[in-house]
């Protein structure tokens, strides 16, 4: 893994920081690894693989349709030497995009492993509901309790003759 400093390269330009940003990250969208299932019907799960940071290094927040994981490394103290460099320790952003109705549950990160579960909340007023088709003769529709009504075929007001 090639590394480079483009320290000196902030001094003297300005308006670049996007740019600098993907290239310390390597640019590379599909990194960390992850996961996304379906659990049931309206339950989902994220699951990312983050082995080395910790709960007070990842941030996950939902903005409209977007839930948004961040990682930033913090740099370890002390004066160590690494003689090869394997494990991944960059800052990361990894973008999700949300179906409507679509809510974080709760997250976890348990042995380097970051769950996030999902759940859509459709609205009552957005489900789909049963509509009773009437006839001539009348029509039964169903209310709110769940009690059969009767309703008459004739729903028009009378016209009064002139």
């Amino acid at each position: 893994m090639r590394t480079f400093d483009f320290a000196p390269l902030y001094r003297s330009t300005v308006g670049f920081d996007p740019l600098f940003d993907m290239l310390d990250n390597g640019g590379r969208s599909d990194w960390p690894p992850y996961n996304i299932e379906k659990i049931r019907e309206n339950d989902y799960r994220i699951t990312m693989a983050i082995a080395g940071y910790s709960l007070g290094e990842v941030d996950l927040t939902q903005h409209g349709h977007e839930l948004i994981v961040t990682g930033q490394k913090k740099p370890e103290q002390g004066d160590r030497q690494v003689l090869h460099q394997g494990l991944a320790t960059g800052n990361f952003r990894q973008v999700f995009k949300l179906a409507d109705h679509v809510k974080v549950a709760r997250a976890t990160l348990q042995n380097g492993l970051l769950s996030v579960d999902l759940v859509r909340e459709i609205p009552e007023e957005l489900k789909p509901r049963r509509i009773a088709i009437g006839s001539a003769d009348g029509a039964v529709v169903v209310d709110e309790a769940g009690k059969k009504k009767q309703i008459s075929g004739d729903t028009e007001p009378q016209r009064k003759a002139a």
